[in-house]
């Protein structure tokens, strides 16, 4: 295979990984806990060129890239206030804990709702774990004591979607549940958009490299073909 188009191709496998992942922030500018991911290009070894009459290097050329390094970021974002007496945010550390079908899963998403038998749960009817473990009855009023509601120190934190996390349980964590207020989303949108911008320029950097090979290949085709 021509080195130049592996190595245009790779680039262009590469960034459109990354679309899709600045696609997903984005979609999820507006959902309350979420993280953003980011992600790095590492290049893969470079080749010597060398000369093929005197076998003298000329010089180096890339065998292409890929990314790596994939992380989510986890830093808390703004709280902001809703009213909503099922609204609750964590002002520092910790995440609320949820029962779902494969598990309990761990979420700074605090829009919760009365869910099956009057219980506290999330948008998905997880129902939603309190210090004790056990599930949370919302009061006859629409209420919850915010005191009442698990905030777990989380070993090990890794996304797995619907901003929600996997871990390992570690007692409770220090943070404060304030109700009426939600965490906002981790992307900024605005420099998510740019970044997007600026990656399908590198797409189609890469599709023109391969159009421009591809056509001198097909002309050195010709010539051999007339000789």
């Amino acid at each position: 295979m021509n080195r130049g188009l592996y190595v245009a191709a790779s680039g262009m496998i590469a960034q459109q990984a990354r679309q899709d992942q600045l696609a997903n922030d984005l979609a999820n500018a507006a959902t309350p806990g979420y993280r953003p991911d980011r992600s790095a290009q590492h290049a893969f070894g470079e080749l010597l060129v060398r000369n093929v009459q005197g076998d003298q290097v000329v010089g180096t050329m890339s065998a292409g890239v890929r990314l790596e390094d994939q992380t989510t970021d986890m830093r808390p974002a703004p709280l902001r206030v809703t009213d909503e007496p099922l609204d609750f945010a964590i002002d520092g550390e910790g995440y609320f804990g949820v029962q779902t079908a494969a598990g309990v899963r761990y979420t700074r998403n605090g829009r919760f709702i009365t869910g099956a038998g009057g219980v506290l749960a999330d948008q998905q009817g997880n129902r939603v774990l309190g210090r004790n473990g056990q599930p949370i009855q919302v009061r006859p009023d629409g209420s919850v004591d915010p005191t009442t509601l698990g905030v777990f120190n989380i070993n090990g934190v890794a996304k797995v979607g619907d901003a929600q996390f996997t871990g390992t349980a570690a007692g409770q964590a220090g943070g404060l549940v304030r109700v009426g207020h939600l965490e906002g989303s981790g992307v900024d949108a605005a420099r998510t958009m740019v970044e997007m911008m600026a990656n399908l320029r590198g797409y189609e950097a890469g599709q023109k490299a391969l159009t421009t090979i591809d056509d001198t290949l097909g002309k050195a085709a010709q010539l051999g073909s007339i000789r």
